[in-house]
């Protein structure tokens, strides 16, 4: 649990110097905190299962995009981008091996298309032209990973792989508001705590492989 208090305290510090506007600060807090996350999947035992290195591999994809979203370059935010991508392709390929409900994961599927649909519509009349398809591919990305972590909890009746993606959902849905729409503090102070908590689940969750 030593961790997870070392990471709730540079949580914490982050927001501080998020609010201050302080990018030293972040730089510091934030590599160190992705990579809290990264060490607790290692102390749950990630290494020891197939489900458990797909999530190490989808943790270590995110703390790469956490590194290279924190300069104010649209190359360094493209490629954070890519990384992000590829960390929820890892989870979703996690939840695949672990086992989903088809069923489940369909009737999720349907349900976030409707909420898909407009939001990628806002947010796509908002960005850059260069962005659109990046986006386009995020939001179609995250939204299956989310239907699949339906699907995973259906099938093993475990609350921590719907909450899990779906705090990660949310958490990308505040870093897209802040970024396209209405930038603001109010966004990382509430999806960074959304960011690190799903990321910690999904840490924990390699211990039910």
């Amino acid at each position: 649990m030593l961790i997870v208090y070392f990471l709730a305290a540079l949580v914490a510090l982050l927001l501080w110097c998020e609010s201050k506007g302080w990018r030293s600060g972040a730089w510091f807090t934030k590599p160190l905190a992705s990579a809290a996350f990264v060490a607790f999947a290692l102390q749950m035992g990630a290494r020891q299962s197939e489900y458990g290195l797909w999530v190490l591999t989808a943790l270590v994809a995110c703390w790469l995009g956490d590194v290279l979203l924190i300069p104010a370059h649209q190359g360094s935010f493209k490629a954070g981008i890519l990384s992000f991508l590829a960390g929820h392709v890892f989870y979703s390929v996690a939840f695949l091996v672990h086992g989903v409900d088809a069923r489940w994961a369909m009737l999720g599927a349907v349900a976030l298309a409707c909420i898909a649909w407009p939001v990628g519509g806002v947010l796509l009349r908002s960005v850059d032209r260069s962005l659109r398809r990046p986006v386009a591919a995020y939001i179609l990305v995250i939204s299956g990973m989310l239907a699949l972590g339906v699907g995973a909890w259906a099938r093993a009746q475990e609350m921590v792989f719907l909450v899990a993606p779906a705090a990660f959902y949310l958490s990308d849905l505040a870093v897209a508001r802040n970024r396209f729409l209405a930038p603001g503090f109010v966004n990382r102070l509430i999806g960074l705590p959304l960011y690190y908590a799903a990321q910690l689940l999904f840490a924990w969750s390699v211990t039910l492989a």
